[in-house]
């Protein structure tokens, strides 16, 4: 049985990555700080397939805790996918300093700190494990207001290349996903003329969607990805091409 880990997986891609791998036979533990109606139609869909832990990430002291009674009640971890995050977007000069500081322990101390704690446990299993960071073209691609973001981003992308480093001859492989701009939660302010903006000047003149992300992740979590790590894979239909 390989359980996967999937923070903020409640809506958007990280239900949809919950999904995508419950229906290619993962156990899967949802992480997110409240239940909603979408996540138990997922659960009533694949019984027994998906379980919700409910936290807040922002709590990064609990963490170690949380790791151990995940452990406790569900076993061994063979895949985290970190995708929890905040996306709070406007001029670095405009922000409060408690905007930035939300953004840097959601973003990056609390996948940090939980990766840790997982590999601790991974350590222990026969089979390695996956590490799966999100970041995003931000990190990679300047863009207007979202300099704090970006940057929590692009630590993401250093740290899994050096953590692979770190864990590969545990059989660990870690990898990050840089998504573009998507119709999620976290692209509602642009609203619809900014995402216009970005269909018009993508190669593939469209945006990529939450299943395309969710596939990518069914991939590196699985026997094709096995010799992947200390990558990034851009899914972003071609708007950084």
């Amino acid at each position: 049985m390989r359980n996967v880990l999937v923070t903020g997986g409640s809506r958007g891609i990280g239900l949809a990555i919950v999904r995508r791998l419950a229906g290619a036979g993962y156990y899967m533990i949802a992480l997110a700080r409240n239940p909603n109606a979408e996540l138990s139609a997922a659960i009533a869909e694949a019984p027994g397939s998906i379980r919700f832990v409910p936290y807040d990430l922002s709590d990064v002291e609990g963490i170690p805790e949380l790791v151990r009674k995940l452990k406790a009640e569900f076993g061994g971890i063979y895949g985290l996918v970190n995708n929890a995050g905040v996306g709070d977007g406007a001029l670095l000069t405009n922000m409060h300093n408690s905007q930035i500081d939300t953004l840097i322990r959601v973003n990056v101390t609390a996948p940090i700190l939980l990766t840790k704690y997982v590999i601790r446990t991974m350590m222990t299993e026969a089979d390695g494990g996956r590490i799966i960071n999100m970041s995003s073209i931000v990190g990679s691609n300047g863009y207007n207001s979202l300099a704090a973001y970006g940057a929590t981003k692009a630590a993401m992308i250093g740290f899994t290349k050096s953590l692979s480093r770190e864990v590969g001859r545990l059989g660990v492989t870690v990898n990050a996903v840089a998504p573009g701009f998507i119709e999620t939660d976290m692209t509602e302010g642009m609203g619809e003329g900014g995402l216009e903006k970005i269909v018009r000047r993508s190669a593939l003149r469209r945006l990529a969607e939450v299943e395309d992300i969710a596939a990518a992740v069914e991939f590196l979590m699985g026997e094709g990805g096995r010799n992947i790590t200390g990558t990034v894979l851009t899914i972003d239909a071609g708007n950084t091409a």
